[in-house]
């Protein structure tokens, strides 16, 4: 099928954030009586969406963490925005090479996406088709996300193509009938990373996003999409 809409993951693949969402996310989370490291975090809860995260601790610890936990978060994280974002290498250029519908469909809270992609100077290029998880009943790897984008942007899923970092993301791309394609590019991603996106879905995969324009083209004549 043609690839009619491009969906863009935000954190780790717009902008180089997960490692700065890690650390804010420990040092809150520590505060409150769960130590946890940024790595931990990232092991534990790349691409899981910050409602899905919470629950999962509060299993764990057996209490309900403060009902300002994500405006905790959300704080802290803005906080080492505005000093340390940086958007990904290239991929500005990347997203006006490729002459196709775009969106983004992100785990973040939209506050949070607004405010990175305007600090890695992204906004315009994306706006206004820019869809969170709080909008939707269940988060990644949940396929709900993307298929709201799909929804919202007049698209058939088997039309989508989905740039992912996470294998939240990818599988729940996946589950929504879309082609993925998964980045391991950004400061985050350890060795293997590749292998366990393809492992969850990911059609190709590749880290550099001057790849992405010919990758893009490609999904959309050959046997990639399927």
């Amino acid at each position: 099928m043609p690839v009619d809409l491009i969906i863009f993951d935000c954190d780790g693949v717009l902008v180089d954030s997960e490692v700065i969402s890690c650390r804010a996310h420990a040092d809150v989370l520590s505060r409150l009586g769960y130590p946890i490291t940024p790595e931990q975090v990232l092991v534990r809860f790349l691409g899981v969406s910050e409602k899905d995260a919470r629950l999962m601790v509060e299993q764990e610890i057996g209490r309900n963490l403060p009902d300002d936990l994500e405006h905790q978060v959300n704080a802290a994280t803005l906080r080492f925005y505005a000093s340390d974002l940086q958007a990904i290498t290239h991929v500005a250029a990347a997203i006006g090479a490729i002459d196709l519908p775009r969106c983004v469909a992100s785990s973040g809270t939209p506050d949070k996406i607004r405010h990175g992609l305007t600090c890695a100077g992204l906004f315009d290029l994306l706006t206004p088709h820019i869809f969170s998880a709080s909008q939707v009943a269940r988060g990644k790897p949940a396929p709900d996300l993307f298929l709201f984008a799909a929804e919202q942007m007049n698209t058939a899923p088997e039309n989508c193509l989905v740039i992912e970092d996470s294998v939240p993301g990818v599988t729940g791309a996946h589950a929504a009938g879309m082609a993925v394609l998964g980045f391991h590019g950004g400061s985050h991603c350890p060795p293997g990373h590749a292998e366990r996106l393809r492992a969850a879905g990911a059609g190709w995969t590749f880290d550099d996003m001057r790849q992405l324009p010919d990758l893009v083209r490609r999904v959309g004549t050959d046997a990639l999409a399927g």
